[in-house]
C-alpha cells in the first residue's frame, strides 16, 4: 500500500512540476501566435497534428454520415465492424426488459453504443472532447449514454477510438471513446430534408435539419435544429416476428388455474373457448376426461404473444443546438454552448399477466383469498394460500402494455481558450447537463386492487370504486372492472452532470529527435441521479416487476499528465519514433483513489509504413444506480434442471409429457423438490439491487498494428493511393460489476448441493411448497471474475485513377473477434462467447464483421454501393422445436444455426448548381430485402434487433440539401 501511495504521490508532483515548465518558458517568449485553431485529435490531449494517426482512430466524416441512410448517430455507430450488442429502436425494452440485472436501469428508446462487445457502459462518449450526461432510464439511473440526445445537424465528425483511455479521459474509458465533433467555422444555411420508409409501406421516417452559421473577424456563431419523426413496425406486420419461436406463454387469455380441490385432487385447468362468462367447474378423480366447462391445460393452450410487439419503435426527436465564439485578440477566445433535446418515444408489449398465488412475485398476489361466495368463482370452494398452486390470466380485454417515454436533454457550457507562445495552448471550460425522463405507464395493472377486487364481495363494496372482477374466462373483465384494476402508472428518472476542466498544453524543450510536447490538465465532476417509480409501485401494489426509488450522487477530483517524447528522427533505425506516456490520478468521493497508466510507441520506419502499439491500464467507477439502486425485479429465462421440463403438444394436438428432471435427485430432494414436479414458467422474477460497497471494475488494454500506404502504388495506373491499417488488440478487465447469471447461479446451486450441505449460491432461492418451483431469486451486484478479448481490425482503403468512367474510391473494414470469455466470481464461464448468440435482451458475438463500400463521383453525380457482413452464430433453442432446431440428446433442446448475413446498401445522388449548391440523392438499405436468420431464444420477435435489420427491412429513402 505504501509503494503504490508513493507512485501516486510522485505522479502527481511530476505532473505539477512539468505543468510549470511552460509557464517559465513563456516568460522568456513572447511571440505572437497566429491562430488557436490547432488539431486536437481523439487519443491524445496534446494538440498538433502531427500526432494524428498515433492512435487507432476511425474518423465518419459528413460525408460517411450522410452515405448511410441513417438519422440517428447511434444507429450509424453500431454498424461499425467493432461495435457489439447495444439498445436502438429496435429494442422493443420496457415491457419485458424494462429492469436492468446491473441494477442501472433500461434505457427504453435510447441508441446506445457498445465497442468491443464490452458493453455500453464501458465506452465513453465525448462532445467536442467534454464528457455528456448519461441517460435517465424507465426503470433506473442509467450508466450509458443515449446518443439519440445528440442532434444530428450539429455534428460536423465522429470520431472513434477502440481501445483503453482512463488515462486521459478517466473513467468509463475502457473499450474505447466516442468523440462528436461540433460544426463551428460554419458560414451560411443548409436545410436538409429527409423521407423514407419501409418496403412494406410502413416505419415512415421523415426528418429535417436546418444548420445556419456567421463569421465575422472576431466572432462566430452557429445555431441548428434538428426533428427526426420515426413511426413504428408492428411485430404483427412481419411473418418471421409474428410468431414466438421458443414457444408461447402459460398466461393465457381464458386463464390457467392450478389447485388442489376438496378431493384432494391436483388440477391444473383452463376454460374452453366460448363457454361465455362463468365456467362450470365439476370436480372428478384427477383425470382429464371432463364434462364441464374446462379442459386441462397443455402447451397447445400457449399463447402467442409475439404480435403484440414492435420490431421498429416510434420515436420523435427535436434539437436545438448553438454555440458562439468571440475572440478577444489573437491569443484570447471565450465560447458559450447550449443544447436542448426532447425525445418522445413508445414501447409496446403483450397485454399484462395477471399471476396469483404463492410465487406471484408480489405480497398482494402470493396472499389472495378467493372466497365461495365471491360473484363469480365458479368452483364452489375458497381459493387461497393453502390449495392455489398458480392461477394466470392474461386479460386481452386490457390491450397491450404501451409505455411513453418523454426524454429531456439540457447542456449548457462556457469557457476560455487561450495561446501563448509559440505553440502553448491553455483551456478552462465548465459545463453542466441534464438528462430527464419521464414515462406513462397503460395496460399495467394494481394487484392491490385485483385481490380487493376477487375478496369478499361485502369487503370490496366497502371500497370506494371496487368492482368485483372476474378473471375466469374469455372475455369476462368489463370496462369498469378495467377502470378499477388498471390506472396509469408515472415513473420519473433524472441525471445531471456538472464538470468544470483545465488544460495545458505545448512544447517543453527541443530533444534530437523533435520538441519534447506535454498536455496536462485538472478535471473536477459532480454525478447526481434519481429514479422515482410511481407511489403504486413503491407502495408495492404494481402487478408488474416491483421497485423502489433510487437517488445517490458522487464526485470526482483528478489529474492527468501527457507527454510525448520524440526518441529519433531521420535515423539508420527509422524516419521518426515517438514515445507518449499518461498517467492519470482519479480521487472518488464513493471509493477513493486509482492510478491508471498508458504507453504508446509510435514508429515510422519509413514515409509509407508505421507501426504503432499502445498498453494501457483503465477502471470504470460504478455507476449511481450500480451503487445506490433500490431492490428491483428483471425477468430471467431459466431452465430448473431439478423440474421436469413440459414440451408442446403434438402435430394432431395432443399433450405430451414432460422432459424428466435432469438434476441430482438426491440435491433436488434436499432443495424441498418434489420428485416429479413441473417447471410451469420459465420466466422467473429475479431480484436485484444495488451495492455501496462496490469497487472500480479495473482493464489492461493492449493494441499493436501497422499503417502502410506503399508509394508503388500511388499515381499509377492502378490507383492514386492505397492505405492498409491493420491493429490487433486485446482487453481483459477484472472485478465486473454483475450478478451471476441467473441460469449459472441456479446451476451452481444444484450442482453444489448434497443430502446435508446447502450450496451458498442457494442463498436467496427460495421454492414454492405445493409446485416445488421457484419463488424467489436473489441476484444482487457485485466484483465478480473476469472478461477478456481480443482480435483485430483490417482495413483497406483504395482511391483509385481518374478516368473518363469517374473518380472510385474503395474501403473495406473488418473486425476479426478470436477471443472472448467471461467468468463469474467462483470460476463459473458465463454463456456469451464468439459465434454465440445468447437470446433476449440480446448479446450476440460474430467473429468476423465486415464493411466494404465503392464510392463513385462523375461531374455533378454520384453513387456508392455499401455491402454489409455478419458471420453466422449458434444459439441453443428456446424450445424443442424440430423445425428449425438440431436436437440433442436426453431432452437436450439442441441448436439453431444463425446463417451468415449480408446486407447491400445502395445511395445515388446529383448535385444542382443553385444557391451554394442543391444536393438530392435517393438510397435503398438492404436492397435485396434480405431477413435476419431465424433466433428461437430470441423470444420477442423471432431475430436478435442489435446485430440485424428487421424482417422485410429493405428501407428506400430521398434526401434533399440546400445550402445558400
Amino acid at each position: 500500500m505504501k509503494l503504490r501511495q508513493s507512485r501516486i504521490s510522485l505522479a502527481i508532483q511530476g505532473a505539477l512540476m512539468l505543468a510549470m515548465m511552460p509557464l517559465a518558458a513563456q516568460a522568456q517568449d513572447t511571440t505572437d501566435t497566429k491562430t488557436l485553431d490547432t488539431v486536437e485529435v481523439t487519443g491524445t490531449r496534446i494538440k498538433g497534428a502531427e500526432l494524428a494517426g498515433q492512435v487507432p482512430v476511425q474518423t465518419l466524416s459528413r460525408e460517411d454520415i450522410e452515405r448511410t441512410g441513417l438519422t440517428s448517430i447511434g444507429d450509424i455507430i453500431q454498424e461499425l465492424t467493432g461495435s457489439g450488442s447495444a439498445l436502438n429502436t429496435k429494442v422493443n425494452s420496457s415491457g419485458n426488459f424494462g429492469f436492468s440485472a446491473n441494477g442501472d436501469g433500461i434505457g427504453a428508446g435510447s441508441a446506445q453504443v457498445d465497442l468491443r462487445h464490452l458493453g455500453a457502459k464501458r465506452v465513453l462518449v465525448l462532445v467536442d472532447g467534454k464528457r455528456w450526461v448519461n441517460e435517465s432510464s424507465a426503470s433506473g439511473v442509467g450508466a450509458a449514454t443515449d446518443l439519440n440526445t445528440i442532434p444530428m445537424a450539429l455534428v460536423e465528425r465522429i470520431e472513434v477510438l477502440e481501445d483503453g483511455a482512463s488515462s486521459l479521459y478517466g473513467s468509463d474509458a475502457i473499450a474505447g471513446v466516442v468523440n462528436i465533433i461540433t460544426r463551428k467555422n460554419f458560414d451560411g444555411a443548409q436545410l436538409t430534408l429527409d423521407y423514407g420508409q419501409f418496403g412494406e409501406g410502413d416505419g415512415t421516417r421523415k426528418s429535417l435539419d436546418f444548420a445556419w452559421g456567421w463569421n465575422t473577424d472576431r466572432s462566430n456563431l452557429f445555431l441548428s435544429l434538428s426533428h427526426v419523426d420515426q413511426d413504428e413496425v408492428n411485430s404483427s406486420d412481419r411473418s418471421q416476428s409474428s410468431f414466438p419461436w421458443g414457444g408461447g406463454s402459460s398466461r393465457v387469455p381464458g386463464g390457467r388455474f392450478a389447485f388442489i380441490d376438496p378431493n384432494g385432487n391436483e388440477v391444473d385447468l383452463t376454460p374452453n373457448a366460448g363457454t361465455g362468462g362463468n365456467p362450470v367447474y365439476d370436480p372428478l378423480d384427477g383425470d382429464c376426461t371432463r364434462t364441464d366447462d374446462f379442459h386441462c391445460f397443455s402447451g397447445a393452450d400457449a399463447f402467442n404473444y409475439a404480435p403484440f410487439n414492435m420490431v421498429v419503435t416510434p420515436s420523435k426527436r427535436t434539437g436545438v443546438f448553438g454555440q458562439y465564439r468571440f475572440n478577444f485578440s489573437d491569443n484570447l477566445t471565450w465560447y458559450a454552448k447550449a443544447l436542448y433535446n426532447r425525445r418522445e418515444s413508445t414501447n409496446q408489449a403483450a397485454p399484462e399477466p395477471i399471476d396469483l398465488g404463492p410465487g406471484s412475485g408480489n405480497v398482494w398476489g402470493d396472499n389472495v383469498v378467493i372466497p365461495v361466495n365471491q360473484p363469480f368463482n365458479p368452483f364452489g370452494f375458497q381459493l387461497d394460500a393453502t390449495n392455489i398452486l398458480t392461477i394466470r390470466r392474461r386479460p386481452l380485454e386490457g390491450g397491450p402494455r404501451i409505455f411513453d417515454q418523454d426524454v429531456r436533454t439540457t447542456y449548457l457550457a462556457t469557457g476560455l481558450e487561450g495561446q501563448f507562445g509559440d505553440n502553448y495552448y491553455w483551456d478552462v471550460n465548465l459545463a453542466h447537463s441534464r438528462n430527464k425522463a419521464d414515462q406513462d405507464n397503460f395496460g399495467s395493472y394494481n394487484a392491490r386492487h385485483i385481490v380487493e377486487a376477487l375478496g369478499d364481495p361485502a369487503a370490496c363494496a366497502a371500497i370506494a370504486g371496487c368492482t368485483p372482477l372476474d378473471i375466469f374466462g374469455f372475455g369476462t373483465i368489463t370496462p369498469a372492472m378495467l377502470a378499477w384494476i388498471s390506472p396509469t402508472f408515472h415513473d420519473r428518472s433524472e441525471q445531471t452532470l456538472t464538470q468544470f476542466t483545465a488544460n495545458l498544453s505545448g512544447d517543453m524543450f527541443e530533444l534530437p529527435a523533435g520538441p519534447m510536447s506535454f498536455a496536462t490538465g485538472v478535471e473536477y465532476r459532480k454525478y447526481k441521479g434519481s429514479y422515482d417509480p410511481d407511489p403504486m409501485t413503491v407502495a408495492g401494489e404494481y402487478n408488474g416487476v416491483p421497485s423502489l426509488p433510487t437517488e445517490g450522487e458522487y464526485d470526482v477530483n483528478e489529474l492527468y499528465l501527457e507527454v510525448n517524447i520524440p526518441i529519433l528522427k531521420d535515423s539508420a533505425w527509422g524516419k521518426q519514433m515517438d514515445v507518449n506516456i499518461a498517467g492519470r490520478y482519479s480521487d472518488y468521493s464513493t471509493f477513493g483513489g486509482e492510478f491508471t497508466p498508458k504507453i504508446g510507441l509510435r514508429w515510422q520506419l519509413v514515409d509509407e509504413f508505421t507501426i504503432r502499439a499502445s498498453y494501457a491500464e483503465g477502471f470504470r467507477a460504478p455507476s449511481i444506480g450500480e451503487l445506490f439502486g433500490a431492490q428491483s425485479r428483471f425477468d430471467s429465462l431459466i431452465t430448473d434442471a431439478c423440474l421436469a421440463q413440459p414440451r408442446p403438444a403434438d402435430a394432431q394436438g395432443n399433450p405430451q409429457p414432460p422432459l424428466p428432471a435432469t438434476g441430482d435427485p438426491a440435491a433436488c430432494a434436499a432443495l424441498g423438490v418434489t420428485p416429479g414436479a413441473v417447471q410451469l414458467d420459465p420466466q422467473i422474477s429475479i431480484l436485484t439491487g444495488g451495492n455501496p460497497n462496490l469497487d472500480p471494475e479495473k482493464s489492461r488494454s493492449s493494441t499493436i498494428g501497422f499503417v502502410w500506404s506503399p508509394n508503388w502504388l500511388v499515381d499509377n495506373r492502378f490507383s492514386r493511393k492505397v492505405d492498409v491499417e491493420f491493429t490487433w488488440y486485446r482487453h481483459y478487465l477484472e472485478g465486473a460489476i454483475q450478478g451471476l447469471a441467473p441460469q449459472a447461479q441456479l446451476d451452481l446451486c444444484i450442482a453444489g448441493t448434497t443430502a446435508g450441505s446447502i450450496s451458498p449460491f442457494c442463498d436467496g432461492i427460495t421454492r414454492t411448497p405445493g409446485t416445488s418451483n421457484i419463488d424467489d431469486f436473489a441476484n444482487f451486484l457485485t466484483n465478480l471474475g473476469f472478461i477478456k478479448t481480443s482480435g483485430f481490425d483490417a482495413d483497406l482503403f483504395w482511391t483509385f485513377p481518374h478516368s473518363h468512367l469517374g473518380d472510385f474510391k474503395f474501403s473495406w473494414q473488418n473486425t476479426v473477434v478470436a477471443e472472448y470469455e467471461a467468468v463469474g466470481g467462483a470460476g463459473q464461464v458465463q454463456p456469451q462467447t464468439v459465434g454465440v448468440e445468447i437470446g433476449d435482451p440480446g448479446i450476440a458475438i460474430p467473429r468476423w464483421t465486415s464493411n466494404a463500400t465503392l464510392d463513385w463521383k462523375r461531374g455533378d453525380w454520384n453513387a456508392s454501393w455499401t455491402l454489409r457482413h455478419i458471420s453466422k452464430l449458434t444459439e441453443t433453442c428456446g424450445a424443442a422445436d424440430p423445425t428449425n432446431c438440431h436436437p440433442g440428446n436426453d431432452g437436450d433442446p439442441g441448436t439453431n444455426l444463425l446463417q451468415a448475413t449480408n446486407y447491400n446498401d445502395v445511395q445515388v445522388g446529383y448535385r444542382v448548381d443553385w444557391h451554394k449548391g442543391l444536393n438530392l440523392s435517393a438510397g435503398v438499405n438492404n436492397i435485396f430485402d434480405k431477413d435476419p436468420p431465424l433466433c428461437t431464444s430470441c423470444l420477442l420477435n423471432g431475430y436478435e434487433p442489435t446485430l440485424y435489420d428487421i424482417p422485410g427491412g429493405r428501407f428506400w429513402y430521398v434526401r434533399m440539401d440546400v445550402k445558400w
